[in-house]
């Protein structure tokens, strides 16, 4: 079999993606069929043609490979940023509950990780707060939506808060590195919001 150039190449991907046969076939599957057709053709000019061509059919093959590797890595990347909180997010994908976020707070600060235990500390106190309906559990809270409904429902705790709120987005979104004094004041705070009640209903410490 002699190589296959790239005028034929083009010329068979021309006449199959024409083909009336494959009219109603989506475009992708067209494509993807096409495209391992077109492998298997290199394939067999690598196994049956001569050394020029079989190396250049090897060179194309491997172009091919690295393209659609980086195109299945840039997907799965991409999910995963999908997947993960969207910029100004309190929570991420997971679901926990206060007790537990209090746990992986705990167990990072111990570790020297100031950073991830200041949003563990924060995520307690928003997962603490709706679990006791004082505030609503709303998908895609940010921290300063946080502080803002709690204060309201707590208002002396309103300016804590909200300076929790500015400690958790600097460490997440602002470059500011965690340090152990923010995440004893961060945990301070969630000791003392345990206790605390609506003002409609009773006084807060």
């Amino acid at each position: 079999m002699s190589p296959i150039g790239r005028d034929e190449a083009a010329g068979r991907a021309a006449r199959e993606l024409l083909d009336p046969q494959y009219a109603r076939e989506p475009l992708f599957d067209r494509l993807q069929r096409w495209f391992f057709q077109f492998v298997n053709d290199l394939l067999d000019t690598v196994a049956g043609g001569g050394t020029a061509g079989g190396v250049l059919a090897a060179i194309v093959i491997l172009l091919l490979l690295v393209g659609v590797g980086a195109l299945v890595v840039w997907q799965v990347r991409r999910a995963g940023r999908r997947r993960a909180a969207a910029p100004g997010e309190l929570f991420d994908t997971r679901r926990l509950t206060a007790a537990e976020h209090r746990e992986a707070a705990e167990r990072l600060a111990a570790e020297g990780r100031w950073t991830e235990a200041i949003q563990e500390r924060l995520r307690a106190i928003a997962r603490d707060l709706e679990e006791r309906a004082l505030v609503d559990g709303m998908p895609g809270r940010t921290a300063a939506e946080l502080a803002a409904e709690a204060g309201r429902a707590l208002p002396p705790f309103a300016a804590d808060l909200a300076a929790a709120a500015r400690s958790f987005d600097d460490v997440t979104y602002g470059d500011v590195r965690g340090t152990p004094a923010a995440y004893e004041s961060m945990s301070t705070l969630d000791t003392r919001l345990a206790t605390a009640r609506p003002a409609a209903l009773g006084a807060t410490p």
